[in-house]
């Protein structure tokens, strides 16, 4: 089993001079996950190298164990310096791609047409794609075969509106992930702000925020587990 997780590669928190990127525990929760399950894990990033973690991530209120693990472990974070170049990498070598959240994808994926061609050709060759928190906005732009927005009639979800309020960032960020995916007819659920939520439409795995991280990678593995038959 080989995996690919994509982070953002963006540093900007807007126009506030904060810093933000990829969101901790939203990479950890799942590396583990798939680490525990003797999969092989690429990490890729629109810039390649190491990509930026959002600062607050790693303040003590937001540290698991696992991402406490994932601070010590110098395997995961030689891997995290190095990460390859999302332009160079191919949904033929692997048997599905994980995208963490953070407030960084909303800028950078969100818009990467690599990243676009990359989560149509995964689906299009049958393999699932799953993201959690901020990340289900990068399908912003991600088309049907027929050219319609991909979540269009698609049970999914992702950071709720009332989590980016409660974070202070409704007027920073460039868009909602809420309004987005509602906009382009994408059947949006939640669960109870900060819980664990996830949603599978066929190939499509989404989860709301971090703490969905950990049960959208279990979901995904089985459903790989599931394809291998």
């Amino acid at each position: 089993m080989r995996i690919l997780i994509v982070l953002t590669s963006h540093d900007e928190l807007g126009d506030t001079g904060r810093k933000t990127g990829f969101w901790l525990e939203e990479l950890a929760a799942p590396y583990y996950a798939f680490k525990d399950a003797d999969a092989e894990i690429v990490l890729s990033s629109p810039k390649g190298g190491r990509p930026p973690l959002d600062p607050k991530s790693n303040e003590p209120s937001s540290q698991t164990d696992l991402t406490r693990r994932f601070e010590s472990d110098a395997s995961a974070n030689a891997q995290l310096a190095s990460t390859v170049r999302l332009d160079s990498v191919s949904a033929e070598d692997f048997d599905t791609v994980f995208y963490p959240g953070g407030h960084g994808p909303l800028w950078d994926l969100a818009e990467d047409p690599d990243s676009v061609a990359l989560i149509q050709s995964f689906l299009a060759a049958g393999k699932p794609v799953a993201l959690v928190c901020h990340a289900p906005g990068v399908l912003r732009h991600v088309k049907k075969p027929g050219g319609e927005p991909l979540v269009e009639g698609m049970k999914v979800t992702g950071f709720a509106n009332s989590e980016e309020e409660a974070v202070g960032l409704t007027d920073v960020v460039p868009f909602l992930v809420e309004d987005e995916l509602k906009a382009l007819g994408g059947v949006y659920s939640k669960g109870p702000d900060w819980g664990s939520y996830v949603v599978t439409d066929d190939l499509l795995i989404t989860g709301q925020n971090p703490g969905s991280s950990a049960e959208a990678a279990a979901v995904l593995i089985k459903r790989l587990a599931s394809q291998k038959g």
